[in-house]
């Protein structure tokens, strides 16, 4: 064969796809037509503290109950103490906004109308069917006292916050439901971040804008226990969880040891995070330092931002991902309870390490059955903007920085914060929410085309036909199980469709779906076709 034959041959095969081989992930910017007409504000003309900077989230749940996720997005607001004189003309002007999904790729701002429109300084939200009525509720985390919204399950809702005793007055940045004693309601972890002290701290470096976490004390969480009567106990201090000098950035709550019971790992900023573990007897203990998951390779001067889980290495152990100010920390739990840190041999500190990052999830975004990383980027101290990060899992546990080629979104910049993820379209593929510092918000629709089957899988409990948070579903395909724990708050200050979304690659047909149901009982389907929304009810044959 001659060496120009040679060279041909070699570019063909360098060039042509591999059987089965996935093409990377594709969004599209779809803000403007999907008449997302919103704008983030933190209050003020100038960045100029903490309090400016930290917000906000993004939020995606299902109010109206049609199967379609709706958004609710959080602002700023101006505010004496934190906000300066010259910017008072905002007063009042500033509010939080629910737009309504139209199911045909459009939104609707409903927000006057269903009357949660609160104009506190926004930071994040957290949605759950706390009274079991079939409906979502949502809570407002604030800096200064949270709302409680009830769902009156007409597309309206009410302000409840006083009566349900869950007006937290700190600086609540994100809330976990639970049901950690095992009564068959959802319970509630408040994470709070840092005492702001108005501006009075002024020994910092100029060019860092204004002054970091560690000029501040630190705050408690709070566990509320769901009284089951639409109100709520605090039981922070009895359930063995009181640290008055934390400083969390956001919380998770799963089912990390897998006993059974939801465990609560908490993200704080530059100092060692936490991992309660739940004895299953109304009691947790902090066993972050023993687990390995208090620190990551950076040690405790990481800025850790908001925590997700999910099986990586398909193991059948959950791993932990958390975006900081550096490379990022991503926990492999290689046996059972047992965590080491792997974002340098994943590749994940090299796409990481120069941005600046904040929310984030473990999505299939391209339905091969591996997770994939998203990552929001932007400065901390300044309104410099960054691109976000999407890598893509190759199939060993190895990410590869795919952003170039995933669309014009990804050559943007922005200050982002929040990340949430959904279906918004129902088409069989997860599409992104982000959250943006003083800008509009970005969504991101999923047009990835790859020919690759997916499930989504939506465990509903049988008395109130909500999804079951705290369930546990595994899909099986072949040699393959994959494991999704049935949450939505996870990441930085924010909230996503809690339906589990399965990713099957080339099969047609998942072999086996088990789902772990809250109370412990297990339920097993077979040989369940692909491409498919299915809702199991609890115990239905």
């Amino acid at each position: 064969m001659k060496a120009p034959e040679i060279y041909i041959l070699l570019m063909i095969c360098l060039t042509t796809p591999i059987v089965g081989q996935s093409s990377s992930p594709f969004f599209t910017d779809i803000t403007e037509p999907a008449g997302l007409r919103f704008q983030h504000s933190f209050g003020d003309s100038e960045l100029s503290n903490i309090v400016e900077g930290t917000g906000p989230g993004a939020v995606f749940f299902d109010y109206d109950n049609d199967e379609y996720p709706d958004i609710y997005l959080l602002n700023g607001t101006w505010k004496p103490g934190v906000s300066d004189n010259r910017s008072r003309n905002l007063r009042g002007q500033l509010s939080n906004a629910l737009y309504r999904n139209n199911r045909d790729g459009t939104f609707t701002d409903v927000t006057a109308a269903a009357g949660v429109g609160d104009q506190g300084f926004g930071m994040g939200g957290s949605a759950a069917d706390f009274d079991l009525d079939g409906d979502l509720d949502l809570y407002v985390l604030n800096y200064g006292a949270n709302v409680f919204y009830r769902n009156e399950g007409d597309g309206t809702f009410t302000d409840i916050t006083e009566e349900a005793g869950l007006a937290d007055p700190l600086w609540s940045v994100s809330a976990p439901w639970l049901d950690y004693d095992g009564d068959g309601d959802l319970d509630l972890y408040v994470a709070n971040y840092l005492e702001y002290d108005e501006g009075a701290f002024r020994s910092f470096y100029a060019a860092q804008g204004y002054p970091g976490p560690l000029a501040y004390k630190g705050q408690p969480d709070h566990l509320y226990r769901n009284n089951g009567d639409g109100t709520f106990t605090d039981v922070t201090e009895a359930a063995g969880m009181l640290d008055p000098d934390g400083r969390a950035m956001s919380a998770i709550a799963v089912d990390l040891d897998q006993d059974g019971d939801q465990d609560i790992y908490v993200a704080n900023d530059a100092m060692p995070s936490a991992y309660w573990v739940n004895d299953g007897h109304g009691k947790f203990e902090d066993r972050a330092l023993m687990q390995g998951v208090a620190f990551g390779e950076g040690g405790q001067g990481a800025s850790s931002m908001g925590p997700v889980v999910g099986d990586i290495d398909r193991n059948g152990l959950m791993d932990i991902w958390i975006p900081d100010m550096a490379y990022g920390c991503l926990l492999s739990q290689k046996e059972e309870g047992l965590f080491a840190d792997v974002t340098a041999e994943t590749n994940l500190a090299v796409i990481c390490g120069q941005y600046t990052g904040w929310g984030s999830g473990l999505i299939d975004f391209d339905n091969d059955g591996y997770l994939d990383v998203f990552v929001a980027n932007g400065n901390a101290h300044h309104l410099y903007t960054e691109e976000d990060v999407l890598a893509h899992n190759d199939g060993t546990g190895h990410y590869l920085d795919v952003a170039k080629n995933a669309g014009s979104y990804f050559e943007s910049k922005s200050v982002g914060r929040g990340a949430a993820f959904a279906d918004l379209d129902n088409d069989g593929d997860l599409d992104i929410l982000v959250a943006n510092l003083g800008e509009s918000p970005k969504l991101l629709r999923n047009d990835t085309e790859n020919g690759n089957h997916w499930l989504t899988v939506v465990p509903l409990l049988s008395d109130s036909e909500t999804v079951a948070i705290g369930a546990t579903v595994t899909v099986t395909v072949g040699q393959r199980r994959s494991i999704h724990p049935v949450h939505a708050v996870f990441g930085y200050l924010s909230t996503s469709d809690p339906r589990p979304h399965f990713g099957l690659g080339t099969a047609e047909v998942a072999d086996r779906i088990e789902i772990v149901w809250p109370d412990g009982e297990q339920q097993v389907l077979e040989s369940v076709p692909a491409n498919q929304i299915l809702e199991v009810v609890q115990g239905a044959k």
